[in-house]
């Protein structure tokens, strides 16, 4: 007679018994060690040791709900953070670390603790750990400074690592493209736009275009071809997207026929285009947190644009205007009629857009400058659709 015990009407196998036994492991795992999780599950060794870094995160705390609420079990004390921290990097992949970190930070308040350099030493470096560092920036003592710049620049240099080339080589073909010549060579004719000008010489009869007028990609010179503003939100809900246009600011100045500005601002408005050889210094120099006033930001920028049809504005905001509103609108519509191009990112970030003003965003969205959120690897593209003033790729989801 089968056995009918797996309630499935089959047979219990070695294989299906096993998979029973890791599922049960896993959800003993998320559950926590409560007497009411259900699984009947018993950890050891290197799974106990994952349990209990797990627990002293997320662990449930006194007056919690069994299997629901789940309060810290660490202390606020730097040895035994630090302990957990090396834990966590043991047996969790880095994608996990970082996420754990993050919600340690939140959960348990220890911003305090990354001002220790014994602490700084021991976490995982990401875009996040370095927004919290900028945060605390001005809190940070003499002795932490140089640990946190040290974390700061392994994360730029990483950064820069995954997006320079692409960013150079995309902005470079965008640049070449954009300078048309009447006389090109044979393998600098763009046949696209050389057909759409010659369609008129259509012969029906052998079914072809003869061109009376080549249109050609110029090459790019030592010259500037293209301004470039990148405009910056420093609030607090903006961290990641300061910190990848900060990394995006150094390698656009890096490249010889691009002239590039960085502004920041909140409140206040901050140009940082004379440090952006080196986006650390950038980075120190900003001030994470506090109100905003985009049409005071865009007034200064407004007000150093010299060359308007060759020049690209990159706004990057959540759009919470502090300032004036109708002024805002004004100064955008302003610079799209002098022929700027003017790009709109809710974010510059891997996450996806924030919180966001809807109604900012459609105002823009209703002068030709649609408001949406941007990945780091999209924004190459963005940047060479601008500069080629040719359609933005603006996500779907956007």
């Amino acid at each position: 007679m089968p056995d009918r015990r797996a309630g499935g009407g089959g047979r219990v196998t070695a294989g299906s018994a096993d998979q029973a036994q890791e599922r049960l492991r896993r959800w003993r795992l998320v559950l926590g060690g409560d007497a009411a999780d259900g699984t009947g599950c018993a950890l050891a060794g290197r799974d106990a040791a994952m349990d209990g870094a797990l627990a002293a995160l997320y662990g449930k705390g006194d007056g919690a709900q069994p299997g629901r609420d789940r309060a810290a079990g660490l202390g606020a004390s730097a040895p035994s953070v630090a302990r957990w921290l090396g834990d966590i990097r043991t047996y969790f992949p880095s994608s996990v670390v970082q996420v754990m970190q993050r919600d340690a930070i939140d959960r348990l308040g220890l911003a305090a603790l990354l001002l220790e350099p014994e602490m700084l030493e021991a976490v995982e470096a990401d875009v996040h750990l370095v927004g919290t560092l900028l945060s605390l920036n001005k809190a940070m003592p003499e002795t932490t400074k140089e640990t946190a710049r040290a974390v700061v620049r392994k994360v730029v240099e990483d950064l820069e690592k995954r997006l320079a080339t692409r960013t150079r080589s995309a902005l470079t073909g965008a640049l070449d493209r954009s300078a048309r010549v009447s006389r090109p060579r044979h393998h600098d004719i763009d046949w696209n736009r050389t057909i759409a000008a010659n369609l008129k010489h259509y012969l029906p009869e052998h079914r072809t275009v003869v061109p009376e007028r080549l249109v050609g990609y110029g090459r790019a010179s030592r010259s500037v071809k293209k301004d470039v503003v990148l405009c910056v939100d420093q609030s607090g809900s903006m961290a990641a997207s300061v910190v990848y246009a900060s990394v995006f600011g150094a390698v656009l100045a890096s490249m010889r026929s691009i002239s590039t500005r960085l502004v920041v601002f909140d409140t206040a408005v901050v140009d940082l285009t004379d440090q952006l050889d080196d986006p650390v210094d950038v980075l120190f120099g900003t001030r994470l947190g506090g109100g905003t006033d985009i049409n005071r930001a865009l007034a200064y920028c407004q007000e150093r644009i010299t060359r308007p049809t060759e020049t690209v504005v990159v706004l990057i905001s959540d759009l919470y205007e502090g300032g004036i509103r109708d002024e805002m609108l004004k100064r955008v519509a302003a610079m799209k009629a002098s022929g700027v191009q003017f790009v709109t990112l809710l974010a510059l970030s891997d996450e996806g857009a924030p919180a966001y003003d809807r109604e900012h965003a459609a105002a823009l969205a209703a002068l030709g400058a649609p408001a949406f959120a941007c990945t780091p690897d999209l924004f190459p593209e963005v940047m060479a659709a601008a500069i080629e003033k040719r359609p933005l790729p603006v996500p779907e989801t956007a």
